[in-house]
C-alpha cells in the first residue's frame, strides 16, 4: 500500500503543477489557446511512444464516434478552459474548480442515467454550489479581495464538467484501452480542434521549458503514476489521495504566484473537496 500511496501522491503533485507551469509560459506571452495546443502534442508525443513500444495500438473502428467526442470535450474544451481558468481566476481557482467533477457527474447520471439521487448526491451537490459562490467571492493573486470573473468562474466549471467525462467514458474505454493507447488516438484528434483558434508566438527557451513541463510533468508522468498506483491501492481510496491536487495547488501557487483567497475563498474550497470525498466513499 505504501507503494501505492507513493504513486497516486507523485501524480496529484505533477497536477498539481499545471497552473505553476501554465503560468509561467503566459509570463512569457503564450496565450492559453496555444498553451493547451502544445499540451496535447507534446503529451501525445509521451503516450506514442509508450504505446509503440508496448505494442498497444488496439483500434475498434466502432469506437471512433466515441474517441472524436472524447477528443472535442476530454482533450480540446478541457485543456482550454482549464488554461482559460488559470489564466483569469490563478493556478489555486482552477485546480479546485476542476473538482466539481464528480458533481457533475451526479448531476448527468440523474438526468441521462435516471439513477437515484441519494441524500449524499444532494448534499454534494448543495457543497460544491456554495463553494463555488464562496470562492467567486475571492480573487487570486495579490488582489484576494476582487471577486473572480465571470470567464474565470465558466471556464473552472466547464473544465470540471470535461474532468467528469474521465469518470464516466473513461469507465467504458478502460475496459478496452491502456492509458497510452487511449490518448495515442485521441490527444492528435483534441490537438486538431484546438489549431483552429491558436495565434503563434515566438517562444523563449524559458517558454519551452514551461510547455515541456506542463506536458510532461504534469499530464504524461501524472498519468502514469496516477494508474501505477491504481495497481496497489483501490480506485476508490486513490481517488481520495488524488484530491491533495487542489492543495498542492494551493500551497504551490502561494509560494511562487503569491496567490492566495481570503477566508470564504478557502472555506469554499473545502466545502468542494468535502464534496468530492463524500461521492467517492458513496461509490
Amino acid at each position: 500500500m505504501s507503494t501505492g500511496y507513493f504513486f497516486i501522491i507523485s501524480a496529484a503533485l505533477c497536477w498539481g503543477l499545471i497552473g505553476i507551469f501554465s503560468s509561467l509560459a503566459f509570463s512569457q506571452g503564450v496565450e492559453p489557446m496555444e498553451v493547451a495546443f502544445w499540451r496535447a502534442c507534446l503529451t501525445w508525443v509521451c503516450f506514442a511512444v509508450q504505446a509503440f513500444i508496448r505494442k498497444e495500438t488496439y483500434l475498434d473502428k466502432k469506437d471512433i464516434p466515441l474517441f472524436l467526442v472524447f477528443a472535442v470535450f476530454g482533450v480540446s474544451l478541457f485543456f482550454i478552459s482549464y488554461q482559460f481558468a488559470v489564466k483569469t481566476g490563478g493556478a489555486a481557482f482552477a485546480a479546485v474548480l476542476l473538482y466539481t467533477a464528480p458533481a457533475w457527474v451526479v448531476f448527468v447520471a440523474f438526468f441521462v442515467y435516471k439513477e437515484k439521487l441519494t441524500w449524499i448526491k444532494i448534499m454534494a451537490i448543495a457543497l460544491v454550489f456554495t463553494g463555488v459562490v464562496l470562492i467567486s467571492k475571492t480573487g487570486g493573486n495579490a488582489a484576494s479581495t476582487i471577486s473572480i470573473g465571470g470567464i474565470a468562474i465558466l471556464s473552472g466549471l466547464i473544465s470540471g464538467f470535461c474532468y467528469s467525462l474521465y469518470y464516466t467514458m473513461g469507465k467504458y474505454f478502460s475496459k478496452k484501452y491502456s492509458s497510452a493507447n487511449l490518448f495515442l488516438y485521441v490527444l492528435p484528434l483534441g490537438a486538431l480542434g484546438i489549431l483552429p483558434f491558436v495565434d503563434f508566438v515566438h517562444k523563449t527557451p524559458f517558454a519551452w521549458a514551461a510547455l515541456i513541463a506542463v506536458s510532461v510533468i504534469s499530464t504524461f508522468i501524472a498519468n502514469y503514476c496516477y494508474y501505477q498506483g491504481l495497481k496497489y491501492l483501490e480506485a476508490g481510496r486513490a481517488s481520495i489521495v488524488a484530491t491533495l491536487e487542489p492543495l498542492i495547488a494551493a500551497i504551490t501557487a502561494y509560494i511562487f504566484l503569491g496567490e492566495y483567497f481570503t477566508p470564504l475563498g478557502y472555506l469554499g474550497a473545502v466545502l468542494i473537496l468535502a464534496a468530492v470525498i463524500a461521492t467517492i466513499y458513496e461509490r
